[in-house]
């Protein structure tokens, strides 16, 4: 069966729709990626700058005590040892003797 001149136009039609999705989707992809690399540079930059700046360290110690979800605030905290761990560190033998 011979393709008629509306089902020509009409796949061609939809080839183009695809090939414009993928290109949409491509820079979608792109921007979501330098959006994230922003975050983590401007990130990086706060949290050095709290090292030496109070202001920027009571900042960062806000913002981290605003956060709500349970995984970003693990994310913060430091691994301190228990009592009982430093203590058994602290009566261990040293090697050697």
């Amino acid at each position: 069966m011979t393709e008629t001149s509306l089902e020509k136009a009409q796949r061609k039609f939809e080839q183009a729709k695809a090939a414009l999705d993928a290109i949409k989707a491509r820079e979608n992809a792109a921007d979501r990626k330098k959006d994230t690399r922003r975050k983590i540079v401007l990130g990086g930059a706060l949290l050095e700058l709290a090292r030496t700046d109070k202001d920027a360290s009571a900042m960062v110690t806000k913002l981290i005590a605003g956060l709500v979800r349970d995984h970003d605030k693990k994310l913060f905290e430091k691994k301190e040892k228990t009592e009982a761990e430093k203590a058994s560190v602290s009566a261990a033998p040293e090697v050697g003797q």
